[in-house]
């Protein structure tokens, strides 16, 4: 069982609170934070996919994206010994330090 939902390339979180016998979420992958509940599957679904909606639309009336946008770049940081065997890696490999980070990122995402 999955514990996210998918509606128009949106990902919504989901969990249950057995004290308020309730489901509740929040949309991933976002600045804002932006929730929603419901006591029953189906409403849940259903009130996952109005609190896209209605994201969608309030970001229209405000002029501005909707959601935030993965340009590819992004900085990370590791201790310096791990940074200099990955340069060697990349090294002996004939490759760049950002291909082989490319590549063990692809590797890692690929397992099951």
């Amino acid at each position: 069982m999955s514990n996210t939902m998918e509606y128009k390339d949106y990902i919504g979180s989901v969990e249950y609170s057995h004290e308020d016998r309730c489901f509740f979420g929040k949309l991933e992958m976002i600045d804002d934070l932006i929730t929603f509940e419901a006591t029953s599957v189906d409403e849940l679904e259903t009130n996952f996919q109005n609190s896209v909606d209605e994201y969608i639309e309030t970001c229209k009336m405000l002029g501005r994206e909707p959601q935030k946008v993965y340009k590819g770049i992004f900085n990370v940081r590791i201790p310096s010994q791990l940074h200099r065997q990955a340069y060697q890696k990349a090294l002996t490999m004939g490759i760049s330090l950002n291909a082989l980070v490319q590549q063990s990122l692809k590797n890692e995402l690929a397992k099951p």
